[in-house]
């Protein structure tokens, strides 16, 4: 009788194994000559040889199924042990509007024409801003798309920034080590993460410094080489901060930038860096802008018609500015694309 042990690492033992190893144990329905006995993250074979070899195939290619689905099925082990693994439910996901697969095996794609045209900007482009409302998927496509180019070794690792800026409140002192002061402002990266990358390999990706999520200030003095970097919520840099950040880049990186110029969080009179960026950069070749609308929103129906309420008013309020503006100086003011005199 011959032995082999298979090391299940950066794996998901219940989304690999199966509620109570019924994964497992359905493969070892199918080979009753030989023993498959899973304890912790080892998966005991024990059989004669050609039937090892066999089993050793099929877990192999399991194996590869989880990294690249997130999971394994019931369905998933019938279809390997027939040998047909590609039916109508491969065909469907492989489809090339798939950014990459969830870590429990959904579909992650763009789902608005603005959406797409992100994804291309950033296939053509080693440099993209991505501007827009709350809720446009900025962040998400963003953090999609890194994780696609990592999976597919277009890049060795992945890092994501933002500026550490409270959000118009004050929230003093606040208890811990460095990590735990600044995880909440990267809460929103982490759970992006977590929806495409299995739980423990997420954690090694982290503690091998594949994945860097970190403040922008932790940015400073580095070359960000190989690797895809984003900087979001970049409406909250200064101009010597975003100026930092873009001089970061190494000659195989690719760089995005995203940002809401409606959600400013910065003192008073204090310039944001995107917009200075934006109109520093806009003539510069090769880099990829992108504006996403109310209309790409993808959160509760209400988001859009209340971006659109608050993008509505703030026009007014500029309208407003303008005219009080141009009557101190007794000048026409261009209202909606019309000069009014006043």
């Amino acid at each position: 009788m011959v032995e082999k042990v298979i090391t299940l690492e950066n794996i998901s033992l219940i989304d690999f194994l199966g509620t109570e190893n019924q994964n497992i144990k359905q493969l070892a329905a199918a080979f009753p000559s030989s023993k498959i006995i899973s304890r912790g993250n080892e998966i005991k074979i024990q059989g004669q040889t050609p039937e090892i070899t066999k089993i050793h195939e099929i877990l192999s290619s399991l194996i590869d199924h989880y990294h690249k689905f997130g999971k394994i099925t019931h369905n998933s082990v019938n279809r390997y042990l027939s040998s047909d693994p590609f039916t109508d439910e491969e065909v469907i996901v492989t489809s090339p509007d798939v950014i990459v697969y969830g870590s429990k095996g959904g579909i992650i794609k763009a789902k608005t024409p603005n959406q797409k045209k992100l994804v291309d900007l950033v296939e053509n482009n080693d440099l993209v801003f991505a501007l827009g409302p709350a809720g446009t998927g900025k962040t998400y496509i963003s953090v999609a798309m890194a994780v696609r180019a990592l999976k597919n070794k277009e890049v060795k690792k992945i890092i994501i920034s933002r500026p550490v800026v409270e959000a118009g409140e004050n929230l003093g002192f606040l208890p811990g080590d460095m990590k735990e002061k600044v995880d909440p402002y990267l809460r929103p990266i982490y759970d992006a993460l977590e929806d495409m990358i299995p739980m423990e390999k997420l954690k090694y990706y982290q503690e091998s410094k594949i994945i860097e999520i970190a403040p922008l200030a932790y940015m400073r003095g580095r070359t960000l080489s190989n690797a895809f970097v984003l900087l979001d919520e970049a409406q909250n840099t200064t101009p010597a901060q975003i100026k930092m950040f873009l001089t970061r880049m190494g000659p195989t990186s690719k760089v995005m930038i995203n940002g809401d110029r409606s959600q400013i969080d910065l003192p008073h009179r204090q310039k944001s860096g995107l917009i200075d960026a934006l109109h520093t950069l806009r003539n510069v070749k090769g880099i990829g802008f992108i504006e996403m609308q109310p209309e790409d929103v993808m959160r509760h129906r209400l988001v859009r018609d209340i971006v659109d309420a608050y993008t509505q008013a703030d026009e007014a309020r500029l309208s407003a500015k303008l005219e009080a503006e141009a009557a101190e100086e007794g000048k026409p003011v261009s209202v909606n694309g019309r000069k009014k005199k006043v």
